[in-house]
């Protein structure tokens, strides 16, 4: 039975951790092959607190759980949605490094590693089964905020940005992707290991995976999208399971 790690960095998500332990307790997976880590990072919430807490809590219901903080000291206006244009690059540099300090303080010998973001707030129980079921290096389902209704993360998509997830169900089977989004992500551990991360920095300027031109930043990908652009460079294949949907709050 392969190991499985599960990776969440958080920052003011003291309102989903409640759940989010409870949906990982709910999991099928054999518990003694399931570690979990989170990393925390810059809340004005309790969030460090309470996820230290529960982590003591729910610690002997899993091979291991381990939890770190690392402050990046960013900070956007708190009148601006997080999507704000201006501060993308910025947001997204920070969530890449936070991304990376998890992986690089977290991993150990396990075989595959999970990233679930805190607020997935459903998604099936035998969800490790399925994703391992079919073996590929990079896999990613479909995220959406309501069931059948449009793809939420649209960091994943192929036709350089053209078609997401949502206009690819109906395969019933993985299909090959060009980007990832990092809501659920099921990355074979030894890429990691191998050097595959999340670019805190503009990356593949030059590579033929990368958007002809970026919405924001005009060229290259970052964070989730420049992982994909890696990992095709590593000779890794992203694939989407665009029949499989999880939901966000």
């Amino acid at each position: 039975m392969k190991s499985v790690l599960v990776l969440t960095p958080v920052k003011n998500a003291a309102i989903y951790l409640d759940g989010y332990f409870r949906r990982l307790r709910e999991l099928t997976y054999p518990r003694d092959r399931l570690s979990v880590a989170l990393l925390e990072s810059d809340s004005t919430d309790s969030t460090f607190e309470l996820v230290s807490s529960l982590a003591d809590e729910h610690r002997s219901a899993f091979r291991d759980i381990q939890v770190f903080k690392h402050d990046f000291g960013f900070a956007p206006p708190v009148h601006l949605p997080r999507w704000e244009p201006a501060y993308q690059l910025a947001r997204r540099n920070v969530l890449a490094r936070a991304r990376n300090q998890l992986l690089f303080r977290a991993l150990g010998e396990e075989d595959w590693v999970l990233w679930i973001d805190v607020d997935v707030i459903s998604y099936p129980s035998n969800l490790i089964e399925q994703l391992l079921s079919y073996d590929l290096d990079i896999l990613h389902p479909d995220c959406v905020r309501q069931p059948g209704g449009p793809s939420f993360d649209l960091n994943a998509w192929t036709d350089g940005g053209k078609r997401l997830m949502q206009d690819l169900r109906g395969a019933g089977r993985p299909v090959r992707i060009e980007s990832v989004g990092g809501t659920v992500l099921l990355v074979r551990a030894d890429l990691h290991r191998d050097g595959l991360v999340f670019p805190p920095f503009r990356y593949g300027l030059e590579s033929a995976f990368v958007r002809s031109e970026h919405p924001i930043w005009q060229k290259g990908e970052i964070e989730t999208e420049g992982l994909a652009v890696m990992a095709h460079d590593m000779g890794a294949q992203c694939w989407g399971l665009p029949d499989l949907e999880v939901v966000h709050a």
